[in-house]
Parts: structure tokens; C-alpha cells; sequence
């Protein structure tokens, strides 16, 4: 699809649900895998996860799948891959996710998850890179998302649709993540709109509020993959201290290098949580 060319998500009258059915046929073509278990996308940090998890089965260009597109931002992966578990399921794995900050609108941004939804997966695994509200969470610490507060002003959900999001981010699920790893932290992420970082007001607002993380994504797909059915982890990893808790200025590439530092160790940790998840 060419730049000039509307994309189908951005018309009005396209069915959101059917294009994400379109995507899951032609990822089930590509990987010869009718059906995925459980999905993840792997934000910055997180990349290592795919190739600890199990076999992978196939890799496709994102660009190559009704809907998705090359990742934006620099250090963010390209691909969407079949990765088949020890115990026989198959994890999807998203390596291209749209921001909202990149004015695509939020079709667009939730399309994986709905995506993940239509090849048969039943549980959503979400990870970011955060910045940290409380001072105690050095670059590198892993925090499981127990809650959210969507300061994007926007929402996936279309027309008289209300879902419950009393339990988003999964009670249960994050029960067997600390079985995994009792030390987990827990906190409650903010996304807000980006591009660019939040200032060390906003972060105040956001501690005042309840939040402990802030980030450019997550809940808007969260939503979403509640709204089609799914049980949603949700996974931070602290890459920077947020604006006026540290100290310095916030750039994308100590974002990424405090992804790439810690990555072995999350990856390997997000790998046994996710050999121990199994659906409700």
C-alpha cells in the first residue's frame, strides 16, 4: 500500500472486526498455524522473549499483513511470528506496534489485539517501556500493570459499546506471574499521548492521580482486547525514571539502551510466565 493510498482501517466504513478476521486468515496462511493460543506484543525491552518461548514456526514482515505497517520508532522489531510452546500451543508474536502519537487514529492501533482476537488467542500478553514514578524503581525493574489511567482523551471503542474494566488487567493472570516471581512489583501505568515525554508537572498529576508508570501505549489495546473477549497480562519495564523523579534530561536512546541492558533477564522471565499461563 502506497503512502498516498487511504488505509482501509482510516474509512469509516470499513468493519474494524472483519479486517482483523482478514489479518488473522492470512497469518494463518503464511505460518500454517490455524489457530494461536495466546499473543504477545513485545515492546522495548521485551524483544528476547520470542526466541526464549519456544520454536519459531514463521516470521512475516508486518508491512505483508492486512493492517499492520513497519514499526515507526527505532528499536522496535518489524515482524509478526508463530512460536510454537513446549506444550504444543502456538504464541503470536507482535513485533510492530502503531502509536497513537503517529496520528494514525485508534483503529489502527488496536488492529493487532483484535487481530490476536480473530486468530484464536485467549489470552493478550502486553509489554512496554516505562518511565518510573516511584524513585525506588531503578532502570531495569520488571512491574506488572494492575491498573491504568487512559490520559490519551480517546478510546478503541466505537458507538453505545460498554465493556467492564474492573479486572483489565487480569486478577488471576497476574496471580501466576508472581507465583513465577514473588518479588514482582505491581502499579498502575498512565498512557499518555506522546510523542514527546510528559513533563515533570504531568508526572506529579500522574502520581497525585494513582499512577506509578508512564508510557506512550498499552491501554488503548488493553481496552480493546477486553472488548473482543480477551484476558490481558500487562508488563512494564522501568527504562528511565520519570521526568523530575531523576535527574537529567529523557532521551529514546537511553530508553532503548536500558531495554537492551536488561532484556536477558526480563525476556527469560516473561518466557517462564508465559510456559505457566493457561487459559481460564
Amino acid at each position: 500500500m502506497s503512502e498516498s493510498t487511504p488505509h482501509p482501517l482510516e474509512d469509516p466504513a470499513t468493519d474494524p472486526f472483519a479486517f482483523a478476521a482478514l489479518a488473522a486468515a492470512q497469518i494463518a496462511e503464511r505460518t500454517g498455524v490455524p489457530r494461536h493460543d495466546i499473543a504477545l506484543t513485545l515492546g522495548s525491552g521485551w524483544g528476547s522473549t520470542a526466541g526464549l518461548i519456544g520454536e519459531t514456526i514463521a516470521e512475516i514482515p508486518a508491512e505483508e499483513i492486512a493492517g499492520f505497517s513497519r514499526p515507526a520508532l527505532p528499536g522496535h522489531g518489524g515482524k509478526i511470528s508463530s512460536v510454537r510452546l513446549p506444550d504444543g500451543r502456538h504464541a503470536l508474536i507482535i513485533g510492530a506496534r502503531t502509536h497513537f502519537y503517529e496520528g494514525h487514529g485508534v483503529r489502527r492501533v488496536v488492529h493487532s489485539v483484535r487481530t490476536a482476537a480473530a486468530a484464536g488467542a485467549r489470552i493478550m500478553v502486553l509489554t512496554n517501556g516505562a518511565g518510573g514514578i516511584r524513585p525506588e524503581w531503578t532502570p531495569g525493574t520488571p512491574v506488572l500493570i494492575s491498573d491504568h489511567i487512559n490520559l490519551t482523551a480517546s478510546s478503541p471503542l466505537e458507538g453505545a459499546t460498554f465493556v467492564d474494566l474492573t479486572d483489565l488487567y487480569s486478577r488471576r493472570l497476574r496471580g501466576i506471574a508472581r507465583q513465577i516471581d514473588p518479588g514482582l512489583a505491581e502499579g498502575v501505568y498512565c498512557q499518555f499521548r506522546g510523542p514527546n515525554y510528559e513533563t515533570p508537572a504531568e508526572v506529579r498529576m500522574a502520581g497525585i492521580i494513582g499512577g506509578d508508570l508512564c508510557g506512550m501505549s498499552t491501554a488503548l489495546e488493553a481496552i480493546a482486547a477486553r472488548e473482543a473477549g480477551l484476558e490481558v497480562l500487562g508488563l512494564s519495564l522501568v527504562t528511565n525514571a520519570a521526568a523530575g523523579i531523576g535527574s537529567g534530561a529523557l532521551s529514546h536512546a537511553e530508553v532503548v539502551e536500558a531495554g537492551r541492558a536488561a532484556e536477558p533477564v526480563i525476556g527469560a522471565l516473561l518466557a517462564r510466565i508465559i510456559a505457566a499461563l493457561d487459559p481460564a
